[in-house]
């Protein structure tokens, strides 16, 4: 069972795609958005959730105060099961599109996001994950606002992502299996570990 851990629709349950996805643990889920609206990202924000499977992250930060967030994801099953969800939780401001990540973000991008949820399945090459970030880093056209965040969820087995010009990872943290990277805007040298 998934559910929503908190904010408006907190407590209610989401559906999960019957195959291919993983979805985020509540405790993960719960650890970055507390994270999050800590640090203030989250009160109107414009969120892009990429390979969004049951839409568990992005529709979490709708339930937390986003204004606006996009779940994509390549499966059409999945974006179906986003749809059904955003419909149920009667979250405003939430839209599914059927894409690949790379093609949705070779696209223009509407207008630069505050917060970027990158969970791309585990299998997923450190090539493919950093042409990605590339993306998200471009400066023409920017996906990401001047103060934007980006979260990167991987297998705690998984190395560090290789962060392109434009990206600077700001913490990581780990939760078993799970390992969640935080970057942001900025040019220079990779964060200090913690």
């Amino acid at each position: 069972m998934t559910r929503i851990v908190a904010g408006r629709a907190g407590g209610r349950r989401i559906a999960v795609p019957r195959a291919g996805t993983r979805p985020t643990s509540e405790r993960v889920r719960e650890a970055l958005f507390s994270r999050l609206a800590h640090d203030g990202v989250l009160d109107g924000a414009r969120v892009l959730d990429l390979c969004a499977g049951s839409g568990a992250l992005g529709l979490e930060a709708a339930s937390r105060g986003a204004a606006e967030v996009v779940l994509v994801d390549s499966a059409r099953q999945a974006t179906r099961v986003c749809e059904s969800n955003a419909r149920s939780l009667a979250l405003d401001g939430v839209r599914t599109v059927t894409a690949r990540a790379e093609s949705f973000l070779a696209g223009a991008a509407a207008a630069p996001c505050d917060l970027v949820l990158l969970d791309p399945p585990y299998d997923l090459g450190e090539a493919d994950l950093a042409g990605l970030l590339r993306l998200l880093a471009r400066r023409q056209d920017p996906w990401l606002a001047d103060t934007g965040v980006v979260v990167v969820e991987r297998s705690a087995r998984s190395p560090e992502p290789e962060w392109p010009d434009g990206l600077v990872r700001v913490a990581t943290r780990r939760y078993g299996e799970t390992a969640l990277w935080f970057a942001e805007p900025g040019d220079g040298a990779v964060g200090p570990p913690d």
